[in-house]
């Protein structure tokens, strides 16, 4: 919906029609805005069950084998609950976000509340990208203050490698592993989480033509 020709034709308009224009352009706009956070809500839901299963295989076939003779099973299982908690209040928020949306009557109100959806998804994916750094760090840290650590996850038992060599290496391949995941999800969430915000912000753009116009 373009309003610039709504601008021109307005003013040499009757008051009641420029009321029922203004009403149209305004519930379809909502209508557009509640469809698009739906989705973000419904991603968002989807990717929460997709981690969850992936988390889920890995302990069932024996991926985290590793994790287990460094005795690091509780703090991954912790770091994971708690990641969860987390995910599922972004979700509420997002559910919330999508109520609120559906019920608003007015302009500035449904500006106001697109301005937050947007501001509360940007901050669900700030969190997950730092969430896989914080990880991955304290994750290494705890590796390298074990005994054999590196030894052990890379199933390599022999005392004639050289220990610094094998820590040099380690460390180059995590950099390298955290680099491509953070590329990867960031990649994810632009192409999902960020079509979505662009069209939010259009409707946005909208509101705010039609809120100086009337």
């Amino acid at each position: 919906m373009d309003l610039a020709n709504y601008k021109k034709v307005w003013k040499n308009q009757p008051e009641e029609k420029n009321k029922i224009s203004a009403l149209e352009i305004y519930k379809m706009t909502q209508s557009k805005s509640n469809s698009i956070v739906k989705w973000i809500f419904i991603i968002g839901l989807l990717e929460f069950v997709f981690w969850f299963a992936i988390n889920y295989l890995g302990t069932k076939n024996g991926a985290l084998e590793p994790y287990e003779k460094l005795k690091l099973i509780s703090f991954i299982d912790n770091f994971n609950y708690f990641h969860y908690v987390v995910v599922v209040l972004f979700l509420i928020l997002f559910y919330r976000n999508f109520s609120l949306i559906s019920t608003v009557d007015d302009t500035k109100t449904l500006m106001k509340n697109i301005l937050l959806v947007r501001k509360t998804v940007k901050w669900y994916v700030y969190y997950n990208l730092i969430n896989v750094v914080v990880f991955s760090i304290i994750l290494n840290i705890l590796i390298f203050n074990t005994p054999d650590g590196i030894n052990i996850l890379s199933g390599i038992n022999n005392e004639s490698f050289n220990q610094e060599h094998m820590m040099s290496v380690f460390i180059i391949a995590q950099i390298v592993v955290i680099t491509i995941m953070i590329l990867i999800l960031w990649l994810f969430y632009y192409l999902l989480y960020g079509i979505l915000l662009k069209k939010l912000n259009k409707n946005y753009k909208e509101l705010t033509k039609l809120n100086e116009i009337s």
